[in-house]
């Protein structure tokens, strides 16, 4: 099942119009409407809205194992790819029903893996395997290079950018998982 029509789906168990869902999470009707149609991905931060607005966690989404193996092969990883925008995740871990997420982000020069500065319960940590990342965070700036890795408390709002030239790669701990 495709993304926008889960989030479709779920909005119609609850009952709730796409004017009420965007009331409820500032956005757009028509963006909520091109969202379930799959037509164009929501942001990183578009889709916490939704996902909080609905009562789920993000993993919602996403997470349709139940089975667990222990090894994710790199070609079997799940993917959220975002449409329109050069930035993706690979969930590196087998499911989300652990205590700890670990991600494999993708983000393409002059891209950002939020359109927003986001913020949620627990704890990060990153590490630029390819390129370069600036990380916002509150109201401090951090630029790291490949090999280089950083702490985030997770409830201080934060974005990473990429402001390089080529394709930054990172794997991110995150406890407790957020997606």
């Amino acid at each position: 099942m495709q993304l926008g029509e889960k989030i479709r789906e779920l909005r119609n168990k609850q009952k709730m119009s796409i004017e009420q869902l965007s009331e409820k999470t500032d956005l757009s009707k028509g963006l909520i409407s091109q969202i379930e149609r799959d037509i164009t991905g929501p942001s990183v931060a578009s889709l916490w809205k939704i996902a909080q607005a609905l009562n789920v966690k993000m993993n919602y989404f996403f997470d349709e194992y139940d089975g667990f193996n222990e090894v994710v092969r790199k070609d079997e990883r799940k993917k959220i790819m975002m449409n329109k925008a050069n930035r993706s995740y690979e969930l590196l871990c087998p499911n989300l029903k652990n205590s700890i997420e670990m991600l494999w982000i993708e983000i393409g020069p002059n891209e950002s893996n939020s359109d927003d500065l986001i913020s949620h319960e627990g704890e990060e940590c990153g590490v630029v395997i390819k390129g370069s990342l600036k990380v916002l965070s509150g109201n401090k700036e951090y630029d790291l290079n490949e090999g280089d890795s950083i702490y985030l408390d997770s409830t201080i709002p934060h974005r990473y950018l990429n402001v390089g030239s080529e394709l930054s790669v990172s794997v991110w701990a995150m406890v407790p998982p957020s997606f």
